[in-house]
């Protein structure tokens, strides 16, 4: 039987996809967080309106639950064109990226979700077509074969990643512009939720918006749904009002502390403090030990462990911080908050 999903996992669910829609900034005046990169996205939007040309191609890299694909939306809407949503995954054979491309009109923009997953033949026909906007298809089998090039219009791509390591280098120098979504502050989050409560008529105080900001592990998808799950619980146990008191109710209710930490991460420090002592353990033996994917662990455990100083990676394995040890309850080992130990922190890092 599969686990519940959980609910901080940064991965859209299926059931989201609507309520995702309702609460996307249209334009980059409405857009929260990301200062730098929306910035940056402004000044390439004007040039190329400027120039009557079309946006350079662009490569959006981070976690996931940022606003990757909201803020292609954006650029569609903002340059008034059309854009065409698809995944690596999804395109399984030439044909497919050939219908979508000989489809598209002059400046639309095709966006590729999880790009880092794109079959290596697929990345064979995207080199011509992202470089010099043609596509080269080869006709028949064996001596009579021949290659056909069909021009495309002028588009824009924009690919999107969790993984940019993952990335091969022809595909990833050929994007004009390549910009890192960072997690966001608990003041830009606490602003998201505010918008959101807005969109959806949920009464809120201030202390109520800022405890969801707190607990939504930097990541706007993850507010957002607690603050659904908590706008539920206010309306069948506190008359619909989010106050600071019932939002902290409802999200201990759900197992995520004030730091926004589930069960599930909570259970990932434990296993390395109870079973390897601490660390350093390996990620393989890390992912068997939780009977978790070694991509899960890595994805979507790992990165916001990271991000608070309770994890870190050292050559020889994953080694758990004195801040996790606090943040559990758990006295932390004199070797952790001993000075005199720093030789031996030293050789394990």
């Amino acid at each position: 039987m599969s686990e519940p999903p959980r609910i901080v996992n940064p991965q859209a669910g299926d059931d989201e996809q609507y309520d995702e829609k309702s609460l996307r900034p249209r334009k980059l005046s409405e857009f929260i967080g990301q200062e730098k990169v929306v910035e940056q996205l402004s000044i390439s939007i004007n040039a190329a309106k400027a120039r009557g040309e079309t946006l350079d191609h662009t490569l959006l890299y981070g976690p996931p639950g940022l606003g990757k694909t909201s803020l292609a939306m954006i650029l569609a809407n903002e340059m008034g064109v059309q854009i065409k949503i698809t995944s690596g995954p999804a395109i399984e054979r030439q044909g497919d990226l050939a219908a979508i491309l000989t489809n598209m009109q002059t400046g639309d923009i095709l966006f590729i979700d999880e790009i880092h997953r794109l079959n290596r033949a697929i990345e064979e026909v995207l080199y011509p077509a992202m470089e010099d906007f043609a596509l080269d298809i080869v006709v028949g089998k064996g001596p009579g074969a021949r290659n056909l090039r069909l021009n495309l219009p002028r588009f824009t791509m924009i690919g999107a990643t969790t993984r940019l390591a993952l990335l091969t280098s022809p595909l990833r120098d050929r994007f004009g512009v390549v910009q890192r979504m960072e997690f966001y502050s608990v003041d830009a989050l606490n602003d998201i939720v505010i918008r959101a409560g807005k969109i959806l008529g949920v009464q809120m105080s201030p202390e109520g918006a800022r405890e969801i900001a707190t607990r939504g592990r930097g990541t706007p998808r993850i507010v957002n749904r607690l603050l659904r799950r908590v706008r539920d619980y206010a309306q069948v146990v506190a008359d619909g009002v989010i106050t600071q008191d019932v939002a902290n109710i409802a999200l201990t209710t759900l197992e995520v502390d004030h730091l926004g930490l589930d069960e599930n991460d909570r259970r990932l420090l434990r296993a390395i403090i109870d079973l390897f002592s601490g660390g350093p353990v390996g990620l393989s033996t890390l992912a068997a030990s939780l009977s978790e994917e070694i991509d899960a662990v890595e994805d979507v455990y790992e990165p916001f462990l990271l991000q608070l100083g309770m994890l870190q990676r050292t050559p020889r394995g994953r080694i758990v911080t004195p801040r996790a040890y606090e943040h559990l309850g758990l006295t932390v080992p004199a070797q952790l908050r001993d000075p005199r130990s720093a030789s031996e922190q030293k050789r394990l890092f």
